[in-house]
């Protein structure tokens, strides 16, 4: 199991990614059990209203979360790239632009 964390603007976001041989959480929208690696990690958007305050650099916006979806992926590579494209996105759905996210992977027993 590896964890891939972004940071950005003193906060962070961190997914799994599970291994051939890993168990993925079950439920509603996991991929098919043929997938050799499931990318989990939540999604997020900024609101007018309710949501969850964060401050993100020198904001303070509310955010709002959106079901973890996860993604199925056939090889290691594929998996940790589009991990990596998805924290840049959500960073990016809250206006931090995604060069300013840094990016690291490590196995879950390291951290």
């Amino acid at each position: 199991m590896l964890l891939i964390r972004g940071t950005a603007g003193g906060t962070a976001l961190t997914g799994t990614l599970y291994e051939p041989g890993e168990e993925p959480p079950e439920f509603s929208g996991a991929p098919d059990e043929g997938t050799p690696y499931v990318w989990v990690c939540d999604a997020f958007y900024e609101v007018e209203s309710g949501g969850q305050v964060q401050a993100i650099g020198d904001r303070e916006l509310r955010i709002a979360f959106e079901s973890p979806m996860p993604r199925g992926f056939e090889t290691r590579d594929a998996a940790i790239d589009a991990a990596k494209e998805h924290i840049r996105t959500q960073f990016a759905r809250v206006g931090v632009a995604g060069d300013s996210v840094t990016v690291s992977v490590q196995r879950a027993e390291e951290a």
